[in-house]
Parts: structure tokens; C-alpha cells; sequence
């Protein structure tokens, strides 16, 4: 792969075969993508949506939104960081081309931006409750009227192919979704291929998919334009775009310092163990006497995360910068910081958020309630759905329906891109819509 290539801006639409970056002085181009995305009403809705507590009601808790911005801070800062040294590296690219730190910066915060935008209501016990839907419960009656593929997108339902298909899919007033620059489409990607075959390999390109067989060829048309490397000749598989391994790692740092940083603001976990569990990776940084001179909880916690964020920000960049012509060449298999000097520092954190955060049992309560509302939200729409396309809907079914948005393909010939719709739907509902919506269907609120 080539920076050339990979820093593309076409656009879903463009007609030329090649968008070369012109400068102007308003500096435009890639910094479209972060209004974009911010401005959507999909971006939106991520403020009802669970990061670590479903429906919490405390402050200082934090959202998908929240989540989002922060990660998106972390990967602008990661983003021109790396940019300035491949610029230093790859003079040309900014000598011939033009390009700028700020524009690897802007790429990777406006991907990080939209990481979660298709993740569904409760966490990703949500991705889960829709995959059991039609794994082991009523959505099995389907099976034989999909391909493998298409039913192994509904029991294996991913946020990220889902945040694709947002980002990218046209309708009424849309067409070409958002219309981001291939790169930023390709930085998002963090599994680029398809949900069939499962490849049980430790690369971490393999992890999971990263769009349905519905945007497949719009995938294709991207990873062809940013020239990723091809994995694979039976079946849609391609090496990540770079600045992917970024925005993955803005992501891992948020979750494991922020995550770790709620459970102790909520008493979850103790807060001796913030300074137990950062102290190696802050000991450089940290200034024993302006900690203790802070008198609340929440300043001494939030000025250690502050120091492990900058310290994982610095160790995420040199490790890239190490790795860059691996990276390059399809080759590199891991997260940046798998690669880490404080890997067992990380493993210690995420295990006690485990623990105390994630299988706390306010936690647990709430996604044993979100797996019945998604539950009855999909067969009620799917019902619904399927009987109006066949002719069959009853009065109840065509009140379902006419609650529901324009966007369900509730007269699509295909079975898939109805149960899709449904799903996709689902997914786009917050936290409290969702179960606001679950209340209608049982009677229980007006």
C-alpha cells in the first residue's frame, strides 16, 4: 500500500477516477468528514446510548456520545502525531502533494467519531440480543430463505458493518450516505472482509466483519480505490487501511483508562488501586505532589487519566512508527498496543473493569432487561414486516407498520434486506426509545 493512495478523497459520487487533495485556504478537504458525521441524526442518538452503565443517572457517567468525542480527541492527537513523522519520513508527501499533519489528524478523529455510530441500544449486549434473535430464537424460521452469508450477518449482527452501512448507504435525500472520503471510510474499517468464512486466526483483521453482504460492493469499490492489499481470492478480504490501527487504539485507550476511571467515580472500584494500576504507566509523568495537593476524588482521578492517556498516546505512535512498513504491507496482525511495554498494565485494568464494572450486577440487571426488549421489538416488526410483503398483515400488523420509519423494506422482494431493515432500525434506537417502544407493543404506556 501506498499514502498516496491511501490518503484518497474521493467521495461516493465522484466521478473522476482520482481526487487528488487540493489546498485552499480555508483548509477544507478531510475536516468535512468530522462535520458530517457530528451533524447526523445517527451521531445523535448516541447520547441515549449505553457506554458502560445502561440508563445510568449519574453525570459524570459515560454515554456512546461522550465516549465518541473522547475517542475522537485521542485519535486527532494520534493521528498528527504519526503525520508529522511520516511526513518527516515521506517528504514528498507534503513537498508534491501538499499534505499536512492536520490531515492525517482529521482523517483519523473523524473515523474515531464515528466507531460506534452503528452500535445498538445496551451496549454490545445489544449486538448480541439481535444475533440470538435469529441464532437460537424466533429469527431461525428464516434461516432457509437467506444465504450463508446473509443469515451469518443477522446471528453474528456487528455494530462496526452496521456503522458502514450508515456512513455509507443512499436514501431519500442521501445518496451516497454521508458522502465521507474514501480514506476516512477506510480508517473506520477496523475489520475489513465479509462475515463468511470465519477465519479462527489471530490476526487481528479477522476479529469480527466489517460490512454486510448489502454494502459489499460499495466496500469493495473503496478498499479498490484506496488500494488495500487483497487477503484473500475465494471470498472479500483485505489487509486494514493504516491509520485504522489509530483509531482502534484511540478507542482502546478510552475504554481502558475512561471505563476504569467511571468504575472508581461510582464506587465500583477503590480508588487506591487508580494510582496501583497507572503508576508504571504514568511514573514518568507524574508529579507526586500536585496529586496530592488535589482534594477531590474525581480532580486526583481525572489528572491520572490524563497522564496514562498522554503516555498510551506517545507509546500507540512509536509502535506505528515502528511497524509502518508492515503495516503497509498487509503484514502487521495486532492491535498497536498488544505491542505495548505496559500490555500487562492494560490486561490488569481491563480485568478489574471486568469485574467490578462490566459484570457489576447494575449492569447486568439492565442487559438481562435489554435482551426482552430487543427481543420483542424484532418479533414484533419482523411479523409485521414479512406479513404485509406476503399480503397476510392483520389490522395490528399495519398499526405496527405505521410506527415504523420509511427506511424498513417492508415491500422488498429480498428477505435479507427486510430483516436488515428491521434490525438496522432496531440498531438506531437509543436506550430509552427502545424501551419507550417495548412499553407501546405491551400495553404498558401511552
Amino acid at each position: 500500500m501506498n499514502w498516496e493512495q491511501l490518503l484518497s478523497l474521493k467521495r461516493a459520487g465522484d466521478t473522476n477516477k482520482r481526487i487528488r487533495k487540493e489546498q485552499d485556504e480555508t483548509r477544507l478537504g478531510f475536516e468535512v468528514d468530522y462535520d458530517r458525521v457530528i451533524f447526523s441524526s445517527e451521531f445523535r442518538s448516541l447520547q441515549d446510548k449505553t457506554q458502560v452503565i445502561p440508563l445510568s443517572q449519574t453525570d459524570f457517567v459515560h454515554t456512546r456520545l461522550t465516549h465518541s468525542l473522547e475517542v475522537s480527541v485521542v485519535g486527532r492527537s494520534l493521528g498528527r502525531l504519526v503525520g508529522k513523522k511520516l511526513l518527516e519520513k515521506h517528504p514528498h508527501l507534503q513537498n508534491v502533494h501538499g499534505y499536512q499533519a492536520n490531515d492525517f489528524g482529521a482523517i483519523v478523529a473523524s473515523a474515531a467519531l464515528a466507531h460506534d455510530i452503528g452500535n445498538p441500544p445496551f451496549g454490545h449486549s445489544g449486538e448480541k440480543a439481535i444475533g440470538e434473535f435469529f441464532k437460537t430464537g424466533a429469527g431461525t424460521q428464516f434461516k432457509n430463505q437467506l444465504s450463508p452469508k446473509e443469515y451469518q450477518d443477522l446471528c453474528d449482527f456487528e455494530g462496526n458493518a452496521n456503522g458502514f452501512k450508515i456512513l455509507t448507504e443512499s436514501r431519500a435525500g442521501r445518496d451516497g450516505g454521508l458522502r465521507l472520503s474514501y480514506a476516512t471510510l477506510g480508517a473506520f474499517t477496523k475489520y475489513p472482509k465479509e462475515s463468511l468464512p470465519k477465519k479462527p486466526t489471530p490476526h487481528i483483521a479477522d476479529k469480527k466483519y466489517g460490512f454486510f453482504q448489502s454494502e459489499k460492493e460499495a466496500f469493495i469499490d473503496v478498499a479498490t480505490e484506496l488500494g488495500l492489499v487483497k487477503r484473500s481470492n475465494t471470498d472479500v478480504s483485505f489487509s486494514r487501511h493504516p491509520l485504522a490501527f489509530l483509531v482502534e487504539a484511540a478507542d482502546d485507550i478510552c475504554y481502558t483508562i475512561i471505563d476504569f476511571e467511571d468504575g472508581i467515580n461510582l464506587g465500583l472500584i477503590q480508588e487506591e488501586f487508580a494510582l496501583e494500576y497507572l503508576s508504571k504507566i504514568i511514573r514518568d509523568t507524574i508529579k507526586p505532589e500536585n496529586y496530592y495537593a488535589l482534594s477531590t476524588r474525581e480532580d486526583r482521578i481525572g489528572y491520572l487519566r490524563a497522564l496514562a492517556i498522554g503516555s498510551l498516546i506517545n507509546e500507540a505512535v512509536a509502535i506505528f512508527m515502528k511497524h509502518e512498513d508492515a503495516i503497509l504491507k498487509g503484514s502487521f496482525d495486532s492491535a498497536l498496543l498488544d505491542k505495548s511495554k505496559y500490555a500487562a498494565q492494560i490486561k490488569d485494568i481491563i480485568k478489574i473493569s471486568v469485574e467490578n464494572i462490566y459484570q457489576s450486577t447494575e449492569v447486568v440487571d439492565k442487559e438481562i432487561a435489554g435482551y426482552g426488549v430487543i427481543n420483542t421489538l424484532l418479533s414484533t416488526y419482523t411479523h409485521a414486516v414479512n406479513n404485509s410483503f406476503n399480503g397476510s398483515a392483520s389490522n395490528y400488523d399495519a398499526l405496527i407498520l405505521k410506527g415504523l420509519p420509511k427506511t424498513i423494506k417492508a415491500q422488498d422482494s429480498s428477505m435479507y434486506n427486510r430483516l436488515l431493515s428491521v434490525c438496522c432500525h432496531v440498531a438506531l434506537l437509543s436506550d430509552s426509545k427502545a424501551i419507550l417502544e417495548y412499553k407501546k407493543i405491551k400495553g404498558i404506556s401511552f
